[in-house]
């Protein structure tokens, strides 16, 4: 029986992720991990040959003696929550979902521009409060003809492209592994990161958390935007100095923010990010529709069923783990009792 065990912050999103449809899979056992907290321990995985996981911790304690586990399906594009060394170490292979979050992530960063872009959060509060007659005070920043700067061009960034194209806007982009011809397909063009911030009516953040992106976006980064500018992030909280974006938004000198992501999470109540009139927030999941969970869950499936059947995943994040005799004698042994 290949048994794969769901991290129980997923409880919630299963029946809409299709989790449900493993209870048909073939020689698959499947369930809930008994315990909800947020580093794993090796008790608590040594019995599953596949892991899928929301954000719950894997390091290199979690994978400490444990021989049977084979892969770990990581839901979204993020991996910073798992030991990644640990895991090839361990002969594990851990996956993605790419092709599950393409969509709902950057369509969650368009509705950030248009949403800023037409000042509704104030326009709505204006209206609940009987401010007809003030709208004229809260109008809003069109964004055809404006500049879109993209911090990272991957999967997420081409896909923002994509949905974006057809309201008008410039796009340049900073990202070091796109190439020109890339871009250029895309009518993007590339630039370093202290002109796309200087340049940008709007600056997105949708690369991925890694030690060369860990708090590229400082201070010194937050001093080149222009005072009628606004800065979105989609990706993650690190990524960003949240104390020099709160103190330039404090004073003014952008126009606003979108974040669904923070350098903390769950950010603190009274952090005085959330004080500010000027700034939407959503708490890391602006992107879960009931398309985008289905996405996520299929992929992450498709990941795990591929390794049941003793064959190669897609989107693996550590694809050295491949050459390990460890992990290949474990898929022999998936192909065989098939």
């Amino acid at each position: 029986m290949f048994n794969i065990g769901v991290s129980r912050d997923g409880i919630k999103l299963g029946d809409s992720m299709g989790l449900n449809s493993l209870d048909k899979a073939e020689g698959v056992n499947w369930e809930y991990l008994a315990d909800s907290n947020k580093e794993l321990r090796p008790d608590q995985v040594d019995q599953y040959d596949a892991l899928v996981l929301f954000g719950s911790r894997v390091t290199k304690a979690t994978l400490q003696g444990v021989e049977r586990l084979a892969v770990i399906a990581r839901l979204g594009v993020g991996y910073d929550t798992v030991d990644v060394d640990a895991c090839t170490e361990s002969g594990v292979i851990l996956t993605i979902t790419p092709d599950g979050v393409r969509r709902g992530v950057a369509s969650s960063a368009v509705t950030f521009i248009l949403s800023l872009s037409h000042n509704l959060i104030a326009l709505h509060n204006l209206t609940r409060s009987g401010g007809w007659g003030q709208q004229r005070d809260s109008s809003g920043f069109g964004i055809d003809g404006r500049t879109l700067g993209l911090i990272g061009l991957g999967n997420i960034g081409q896909e923002i492209v994509k949905l974006i194209k057809p309201h008008g806007m410039k796009i340049i982009a900073h990202d070091p592994y796109v190439s020109k011809d890339v871009a250029d397909d895309m009518d993007v063009s590339l630039t370093d990161l202290g002109t796309l911030m200087s340049t940008s009516d709007f600056v997105c953040v949708c690369c991925a958390l890694t030690p060369e992106t860990l708090g590229v976006v400082d201070e010194s980064k937050f001093k080149l935007m222009k005072k009628d500018s606004y800065f979105i992030n989609v990706a993650r909280g690190p990524i960003v100095d949240q104390k020099a974006l709160t103190d330039i938004l404090t004073r003014g000198a952008i126009r606003g923010a979108g974040l669904d992501v923070f350098e903390k999470e769950p950010i603190d109540a009274d952090d005085p990010l959330l004080k500010l009139d000027n700034v939407i927030v959503t708490p890391h999941s602006v992107c879960l529709t009931d398309t985008c969970a289905r996405a996520i869950g299929s992929s992450a499936l498709r990941s795990t069923l591929a390794v049941r059947d003793g064959d190669e995943p897609q989107y693996i994040v550590n694809k050295e783990v491949l050459s390990s005799a460890i992990t290949q004698a474990k898929l022999r042994s998936f192909r065989d009792q098939n």
